[in-house]
């Protein structure tokens, strides 16, 4: 009995060259012990405040449940007002390192989602949540 694979039929027309295909993006994956390394917590917006000299940034207040309330520099001004903020909670990325922009320190990333129509969503928990909850 022939194998399957030297039977197979021939094409009998002429073979058109393909377009060349995109080099695919190849994914890199992270582990669950490079998860485990990000700490992202619940917390509530104190205070929104404009920076001087920036277009982009807002400054929030947060309060996750520690002895002080974090400041955290967000790029977000042309999405959401203060008054859109305040009370919310969100989930947060709390142990970034440290990052100074326009001579403020930020402690921490608010976390959202570009949508398909060029705006921003924020991510709130479906019912209230005790401040400092972990997210995971």
């Amino acid at each position: 009995m022939e194998n399957e694979a030297t039977t197979q039929a021939q094409p009998t027309s002429p073979e058109v060259a393909a377009p060349a295909a995109e080099t695919p993006i190849q994914p890199v994956y992270a582990t669950i012990d490079d998860f485990a390394k990000i700490e992202i917590r619940v917390g509530t917006i104190l205070t929104v405040d404009f920076i001087e000299g920036a277009d982009k940034l807002l400054r929030l207040t947060v309060d996750f449940g520690e002895k002080e309330p974090r400041q955290i520099l967000s790029g977000i001004r042309m999405y959401y007002t203060p008054e859109q903020l305040i009370g919310k909670q969100c989930p947060f990325v709390v142990n970034l390192a440290p990052r100074t922009m326009k001579g403020l320190t930020s402690y921490g990333m608010i976390l959202a989602a570009r949508t398909g129509d060029d705006k921003l969503a924020l991510f709130h928990p479906n019912i209230p949540t005790d401040v400092g909850a972990h997210v995971g």
